[in-house]
């Protein structure tokens, strides 16, 4: 009965989940994928919904998906009770992310209301982020009662969850401001040039001396005549014994090159910080028709950021 409720539960999730990546998909937002992690799941997205039409949509298919689960009837489910447990959870999860708390799946149904009210997008998830922020200071308040009264167990589960809510909450505003910040902005005018690239041939330990302690870097482009074939991190080398440096070449090492290390200079700053973001890169080569051309760092984007908030206000 555990292991069927167990399996039965992380379907439920990833149902929830599918259902706003297939109406996302409908409405041609690009879904990377879902991830399931200790408080649920989501579907991530590459974009913003363009309108509040999608938005609104997107944020209640997942709910309806979870009540569609607990109505279900006849299923070959060999105890009846592990169904009973589905069912109930089900109605759960359905009920509580229709919460008009962002980021909620009714506090984006919510936004979504706000934004075709107002008209304007940013009013409208600073509001949503709001409400989803004092929603997380009541679970805080209600796991700090129950840890009071004894439940421990529960009373962490509920803290827990209301600071991931005002986590979540948090970061919202924060994702929207720096897209504001870097609206309309291409990455030719973050990137830096000319590019310190080093030969493939170049062994280890030449790296190190002539340029990772030269420029203080911990990402060098591996280039032959202006073409890119990858990236020699500091991490890779870490990773080779100290004692072979004198041996073991960059293109032995190097991570080749692949389109998430690897953006266009006419390309969206916006997405360049999306691929930072989803690969980890901190660092990204800048290649047009086959050639390097620049490098763009999280850091000058993140500078670039932090300079339009102090002249001009989150907004």
């Amino acid at each position: 009965m555990g292991v069927v409720g167990l399996l039965g539960l992380a379907f439920s999730i990833v149902f929830h989940e599918l259902s706003h990546s297939l109406v996302a998909r409908h409405f041609e937002i690009p879904i990377k994928g879902i991830t399931l992690f200790i408080f649920g799941g989501v579907a991530e997205m590459d974009e913003e919904p363009p309108s509040p039409r999608s938005e609104f949509f997107m944020a209640i298919a997942g709910p309806i998906a979870s009540f569609a689960l607990a109505a279900a009837r006849g299923l070959p489910v060999t105890v009846t009770g592990v169904a009973k447990y589905l069912a109930l959870i089900n109605l759960i999860l359905g009920g509580f992310n229709l919460v008009p708390a962002f980021p909620l799946d009714g506090g984006r149904a919510m936004r979504a209301a706000l934004w075709y009210w107002r008209g304007d997008y940013r009013t409208a998830t600073r509001q949503a982020a709001q409400m989803g922020s004092t929603f997380g200071l009541f679970l805080i308040a209600i796991g700090i009662l129950n840890f009071l009264g004894g439940n421990v167990v529960g009373g962490l589960w509920w803290c827990l969850i209301g600071l991931f809510m005002r986590g979540a909450a948090s970061a919202s505003v924060y994702q929207l401001a720096t897209r504001r910040a870097l609206e309309g902005e291409t990455v030719a005018r973050f990137m830096s040039t000319p590019v310190i690239a080093v030969p493939p041939n170049l062994t280890l330990d030449r790296f190190v001396e002539n340029y990772v302690y030269v420029h203080h870097h911990d990402f060098f482009p591996v280039v032959v005549d202006d073409r890119p074939l990858g990236g020699l991190t500091t991490r890779q080398v870490a990773a080779v014994p100290r004692d072979a440096w004198y041996r073991v070449r960059a293109e032995e090492v190097m991570i080749p090159l692949h389109r998430d290390n690897t953006i266009g200079p006419d390309a969206d700053a916006i997405r360049a910080l999306s691929l930072m973001q989803s690969t980890g890169n901190s660092r990204l080569m800048v290649v047009q028709d086959g050639r390097l051309v620049g490098i763009i760092s999280l850091k000058d984007l993140l500078k670039f950021f932090a300079l339009k908030v102090d002249l001009e206000g989150m907004g």
